[in-house]
């Protein structure tokens, strides 16, 4: 028995399914989840000391690799100084300023602890600044685990949300409306009924929770138009966007301006951290300058703080490492569906920037229902295969990959020819 396959064994006695979030668990592909020790660069280390190429990246914030050394000083800095005071502080203060300087949409932003928290704090800002109650999501886009989004994916795109979770009462869904992604129609049907009753729409700009799918041309400009039109916000989550496809967020790369934007993962350097911020106009009316109450404790958290700026300053002072990530991720996923392609394999290659999925799948995906009909259990043998030869994936066909500046040519390189070993050994071509 492995170390890692023990400590699962350890872990499920006290751990509900013996894991901390449902997305480090393996069930979808079988076998126990790698419990990690370390990592550095491009690199993840299990507890038995084996070696993997990362693409998760600790869910995205890692664009600069494990370890980054700018992250670190400043982080290691941070904590001699003290863990938290929940009082204010300068750093609190200059991450704002950094959010607000490079999101031209946010002239205002409160500091949280997750992407969950700065979604639902965005949503009911929404309401407060309309004195609007509903509020249009699309199916398959997640926006963290707050009682109102945990929608039925199936309920379709003219229904009523009905609630995805044991514990959510009905009625925290009811004025959650949903819509297809990249089907402006279904958007339209909903202002079209009840456009006077809508706060807001919220959407992730690129749909990383599905897999990655990018927005189809018009589609974001369709959403902004409609608010526009009907006096509802457009909120974008940009908790995996954010900071990743560019500078300015998914909303600078599509030029596409929200009202309301929610920001994760990498304002936080890895740390746990959130944020939602806009338009100073709706920002004014949060707590304690109006009447929209949202409080955190340890909000702001000083070494949560510290990695941020660290980051978010290293991205705004090299601004060019996007193209060349950007450029290396084009190859990369390129190559993969040649690849697959080459071995006879029917595959979908999604990507955006540096975030991408394989789909094993013979139409393309497009929105949560192509994006099911992929082949799970083929994805499950690959995905197994490949961290059985160094290769660490998210263990679930609907989630995205990731890439970071510690992604060198070499270690993408080296990646394809593990997965074309991978094809040859799991009779997936």
């Amino acid at each position: 028995m492995t170390k890692s396959e023990a400590l699962f064994q350890e872990a499920v006695q006290v751990i509900p399914g013996g894991v901390n979030s449902p997305v480090r668990a393996f069930g979808a592909i079988g076998g126990a989840p790698k419990f990690i020790k370390s990592a550095q660069g491009a690199y993840l280390y299990d507890e038995d000391g084996n070696q993997y190429i990362d693409y998760v990246g600790s869910w995205g914030p890692m664009i600069l690799g494990h370890g980054s050394k700018e992250v670190l000083e400043r982080v290691l800095d941070a904590c001699r100084r003290g863990l938290s005071f929940g009082a204010a502080t300068a750093a609190e203060v200059e991450m704002a300023k950094l959010v607000c300087e490079m999101v031209p949409s946010v002239e205002m932003v409160r500091m949280v602890n997750s992407g969950t928290e700065a979604v639902m704090s965005a949503i009911r800002t929404a309401r407060g600044f309309t004195g609007r109650d509903k509020i249009v999501k699309f199916t398959g886009c997640y926006h963290g685990h707050s009682d109102g989004l945990l929608v039925k994916a199936g309920s379709g795109a003219m229904t009523v949300g009905t609630p995805d979770s044991l514990g959510v009462p009905a009625g925290c869904t009811k004025d959650t409306l949903s819509a297809n992604y990249n089907d402006l129609g279904s958007v339209k049907g909903h202002f079209a009924r009840c456009g006077e009753e809508i706060a807001a729409v919220i959407v992730e700009p690129v749909a990383a929770n599905m897999g990655v799918v990018p927005p189809m041309p018009g589609f974001l400009e369709g959403l902004r138009s409609l608010c526009d039109d009907y006096g509802a916000l457009l909120i974008f989550d940009e908790v995996i966007t954010g900071f990743r496809l560019g500078a300015g967020g998914a909303q600078g790369f599509y030029q596409v301006a929200p009202d309301l934007t929610a920001f994760g993962k990498i304002i936080g350097g890895g740390m746990p951290v959130g944020a939602y911020g806009g338009r100073r106009q709706v920002m004014e009316l949060v707590a304690p300058l109006g009447g929209v109450y949202q409080a955190g404790t340890l909000s702001g958290n000083p070494v949560a703080m510290a990695a941020g700026i660290a980051q978010l300053t290293a991205l705004r002072e090299h601004s060019e490492w996007y193209g060349q990530l950007n450029a290396r991720a084009d190859w990369f996923f390129g190559s993969i569906e040649a690849l697959m392609e080459k071995r006879g394999v029917p595959c979908q290659v999604n990507h955006v920037g540096s975030l991408g999925c394989v789909y094993f799948a013979k139409e393309k995906v497009t929105d949560y229902e192509s994006a099911k009909a992929s082949d799970t259990e083929m994805f499950a043998r690959y995905c197994r295969e490949m961290i059985a030869h160094g290769v660490y994936l998210a263990p679930s066909q609907f989630e995205a990959m990731f890439l970071s500046m510690a992604h060198t040519e070499g270690i993408l390189l080296r990646t394809l020819e593990l997965m074309e070993e991978c094809l040859e050994q799991s009779m997936i071509g």
